[in-house]
């Protein structure tokens, strides 16, 4: 039995006293609704209408279940009246996780600026560098900035990032220059990202050539921060998103090297669970993060020259 449908047909049936009126209402014929009311008297084991050939009254137990069922089905459609408007204007509460090193952007302005467009939502931003499941934590977006991409989640790229190659000066002084991918073999490397999955840096030269260097790493952490911090303590080579460098590289406590081999970029994504039906939060927060990133930050202006160069 389709025992909403029999809940509003029965309902119908009550407020027009006629089965006929109920059916034109409804755009089904006298017989499907007389069959609802009656499917549905029969769950019940009880009468619900008093019927002649030309009207129908509910009984004492029929006028008691209408209350209750014109009740249930007001409150149904103001949900589905509040979905509908959740549907057109973002309210509510938006949660998202970023990396722990995503904060080094202008995140905190980012969002500042996101909640004066759209005034009806708040934010919970959480900062870490796991990957979490956002079903179980309850995450509306996850910013994520490395791969491979966990593929039960969809991901919309927001930005491309450049990496560069950098070091304490001090440490070049001491362990020398690498002029050429294949001498960062003889140096301690700080590498960023997962042993088991990114254990290789893959540099292409100025005619296209390209070397994959197996990582001599030191460090190896999914944090850049860390090892940003490790790298301006001399610690070793380090193949770091430009955000992260940036203010290091301008003032000199770091140098780029080997510049005239590039890096692949990294890319900033987005991630949000499948759905039918995505909530407008998540998607004018993800258009938002588009439109105030374009299409790939900025390579790192530096005062200083490569060393060597």
């Amino acid at each position: 039995m389709d025992k909403f449908s029999s809940i509003r047909a029965f309902t119908k049936v009550v407020q027009h006293g006629n089965f006929s009126k109920a059916a034109k209402e409804l755009h089904l014929s006298r017989s499907a609704i007389s069959k609802y009311v009656i499917d549905l008297e029969q769950h019940l084991g009880v009468q619900l209408m008093s019927r002649t050939t030309r009207s129908a009254r509910p009984t004492e137990s029929g006028q008691a279940y209408y209350e209750r069922c014109q009740s249930i089905l007001t409150d149904l459609a103001n949900a589905d009246h509040l979905v509908g408007q959740l549907q057109k204007a973002p309210r509510g509460t938006l949660r998202v996780n970023a990396p722990v090193s995503f904060s080094i952007l202008p995140l905190g302005e980012i969002v500042a600026d996101f909640m004066a467009a759209y005034p009806d939502l708040r934010i919970e931003l959480i900062t870490n560098d796991r990957l979490i499941d956002p079903v179980q934590e309850g995450i509306d977006v996850m910013l994520h900035i490395t791969e491979p991409l966990p593929s039960s989640l969809i991901a919309r790229k927001i930005v491309d990032t450049p990496c560069i190659f950098c070091a304490a000066p001090t440490y070049l002084q001491r362990r020398g220059i690498p002029n050429h991918p294949g001498d960062l073999r003889q140096h301690d490397c700080l590498n960023y990202g997962n042993p088991a999955t990114n254990n290789q840096w893959k540099l292409t030269g100025p005619t296209g050539d390209e070397h994959w260097i197996q990582v001599p790493w030191t460090l190896c952490s999914d944090n850049a921060e860390v090892l940003r911090d490790a790298t301006v303590k001399e610690r070793g080579i380090a193949l770091l998103p430009a955000f992260v460098t940036g203010a290091d590289l301008r003032s000199g406590v770091l140098h780029p090297i080997l510049s005239r081999y590039k890096a692949p970029d990294i890319a900033l994504y987005a991630l949000y669970s499948p759905t039918r039906h995505l909530p407008i939060k998540i998607r004018v927060f993800i258009d938002f993060l588009i439109g105030r990133f374009g299409r790939r930050l900025p390579a790192t202006p530096t005062k200083h020259a490569e060393i060597g160069s």
